[in-house]
């Protein structure tokens, strides 16, 4: 039987380009997003796929969508739990209300969609979680506090899935370094000069570039496929070098 692939935030970025190279791989993919574009996106994909408008931080929705899921497609096989926000504060200066929106949408959504989708694939015995996180579950830049905290958190939902429901669940976490999205494109708008920053964000890199959503989505599908099935419990970096490199000495 076809398997059937979940991706949270499927609409734009990383999701985007998760769902479109699941779907390619022969899933049936289905997208949880509260971006009603979804209706029009999930055109592009074709048959054996679906949309459903979902808050994903709220258990009700989730458990509802996840069974809509099961009942369409006949089983839940992959779990991709991408949604995530960006807000930019420290922690003196972060109010509650931002605090508790980064965890319940960065966070609080995997833990939501694990609980209701690991009763479905452990009926088939089998199935793979990954989560996004970031890089930033290792190094941080300033003025993420809520964010950075969330997305390191994430690794340890990815440890726990892995140790409590292994040998028939996988779980890993993807960590992408800067990527070409909306979010990334909204973030830099915000800043007087936002050239300059995208280049800051390329000069970060070794590889001297910001990765695309691409890079990321075809790292997803193939954790999610019988050629990764020895990867469980394990955060994988795909970040073009950031951060591995310290002030120095350099050669001539």
């Amino acid at each position: 039987m076809k398997k059937t692939a979940i991706v949270t935030g499927g609409v734009k970025g990383i999701g985007w380009a998760a769902s479109k190279a699941l779907h390619r791989d022969d899933f049936n993919v289905s997208i949880l997003d509260w971006d009603e574009k979804g209706h029009e996106k999930i055109k592009e994909l074709g048959r054996d796929s679906m949309f459903i408008h979902c808050d994903v931080s709220k258990e009700t929705s989730v458990k509802e969508a996840i069974n809509r899921i099961a009942e369409k497609f006949g089983s839940v096989d992959v779990l991709v739990n991408n949604a995530g926000i960006q807000r930019y504060s420290i922690v003196t200066e972060t109010t509650e209300e931002e605090w508790d929106l980064v965890m319940n949408v960065n966070l609080k959504s995997a833990f939501l969609c694990a609980k209701h989708a690991i009763p479905h694939m452990q009926k088939k015995g089998e199935g793979v979680v990954i989560n996004v996180s970031s890089v930033q579950a290792f190094i941080s830049q300033q003025n993420v506090a809520p964010y950075t905290t969330a997305k390191t958190a994430m690794l340890g939902l990815t440890r726990s899935i892995a140790v409590d429901y292994g040998p028939q669940i996988r779980s890993t976490a993807v960590c992408p370094g800067t990527i070409d999205t909306p979010m990334l494109r909204e973030s830099i708008a915000l800043s007087p000069d936002p050239q300059e920053v995208y280049q800051e964000c390329v000069d970060m890199h070794l590889l001297k570039r910001i990765g695309t959503p691409d890079d990321v989505g075809e790292l997803i599908a193939f954790l999610a496929s019988d050629k990764a099935r020895f990867f469980t419990g394990q955060a994988i970096r795909v970040d073009g070098g950031l951060g591995i490199m310290v002030a120095g000495s350099k050669r001539d």
